[in-house]
């Protein structure tokens, strides 16, 4: 599969500038910051070190409310729960994250993740 990037080249030089003035930046990451809509200090201190409050609520996903549900079931039944993951870094990194978190609540807690060749 050919893929190709799309570079978004519009951004304003002296927005660029003033960024990299005034967060003492090289051009390169102003340019970054410029063309991921950051403008100013206080929404690159927001991208660089965002906050609990600013996260977005897990609950807008579809049935997150049901799997949550059923977890806690599982944890009061003092069921086995298996956190299935795949190989990707996200998927590698939320495993990692699920099972410490659930590890803290139950010791009945696994993870799987399959072979990236394997199981494909």
């Amino acid at each position: 599969m050919l893929t190709r990037w799309k570079i978004n080249n519009s951004f304003d030089e002296q927005l660029v500038n003033k960024l990299q003035a005034d967060l003492s930046i090289d051009k390169i990451n102003a340019t970054l910051l410029a063309q991921r809509g950051i403008t100013d200090f206080d929404s690159a201190k927001d991208f660089f070190r965002p906050s609990l409050d600013k996260l977005h609520d897990p609950f807008l996903m579809k049935d997150m409310d049901k799997a949550i549900a059923r977890v806690n079931l599982a944890l009061h039944n003092k069921e086995k729960i298996l956190v299935y993951g795949d190989y990707d870094v996200d998927g590698t990194t939320a495993v990692a994250l699920t099972y410490s978190f659930l590890k803290n609540y139950s010791p009945l807690i696994s993870f799987y993740i399959p072979d990236r060749y394997a199981e494909g």
